[in-house]
């Protein structure tokens, strides 16, 4: 299995430079589906934001989608982001287009300019995520589960290899966060995207069980894939 993520002996510092989790080792490969968690506060946003490259890594070895972390910069960045799908708690969606408006800006923003290719790409995405017939639906008209599944079909357009969820039921109720954990874990397993998916809820950690990694006074405890009790 093809490493997507790996850190060796990694430091994780917050923007100030204080230290937040140390003597990181972590190793995540390609298709692999894993949950992060632990308490508020100790350390998974920062751990998520070093691996897409908002937070520098602090000390020790860290590669992400084959991109040395020490040697990113503002310069190559977006080509190490272009390999990401990130996913977060809040749809940050462009509220004055539709849905397939909202997909091309993204391509736009991207570097992608053949308008055919870009069709058949948001097509694609939208099929993914059962939204086809959402596509000239404003971001007011959809349901929250179904904003949802635009951000994850936005994360989606440039093929990651690495998906990035920071708490993307946290806004969402029971029912909907299971359709949407069922969809991230069908395109690990379809695409081979290696998926991180960090959250609070300990009930879709005993639904749908995959391997744990655990955050905690300021280490990393793998537990693969032991259930929540």
């Amino acid at each position: 299995m093809q490493p997507i993520v790996k850190l060796s002996n990694a430091d994780i510092r917050q923007q100030d430079g204080s230290r937040v989790l140390e003597n990181i080792n972590l190793t995540i490969g390609e298709g692999e589906f894993t949950y992060l968690i632990g308490k508020t506060g100790s350390g998974k946003s920062s751990l998520l934001k070093t691996l897409y490259a908002a937070l520098s890594l602090g000390a020790g070895f860290g590669e992400v989608a084959g991109f040395d972390l020490r040697t990113v910069t503002r310069k190559n960045i977006h080509l190490l982001r272009r390999k990401l799908g990130i996913v977060f708690q809040d749809f940050n969606l462009l509220t004055d287009r539709d849905v397939e408006q909202n997909l091309l800006f993204v391509l736009r923003a991207t570097g992608w300019t053949d308008e055919p290719e870009m069709a058949k790409r948001v097509t694609e995405v939208l099929e993914g995520t059962n939204l086809l017939a959402k596509r000239r639906a404003m971001p007011f008209e959809l349901s929250g589960g179904e904003q949802q599944r635009v951000v994850i079909a936005r994360a989606l357009l440039n093929k990651p290899v690495l998906l990035i969820a920071d708490e993307p039921t946290g806004n969402l109720d029971p029912e909907t966060s299971d359709d949407v954990l069922i969809l991230m874990r069908n395109l690990a397993k379809q695409e081979n995207t290696a998926v991180l998916c960090a959250t609070h809820d300990y009930r879709i950690l005993q639904n749908f069980p995959a391997r744990i990694i655990r955050v905690q006074h300021g280490k990393l405890i793998d537990d693969e894939g032991v259930a929540i009790r």
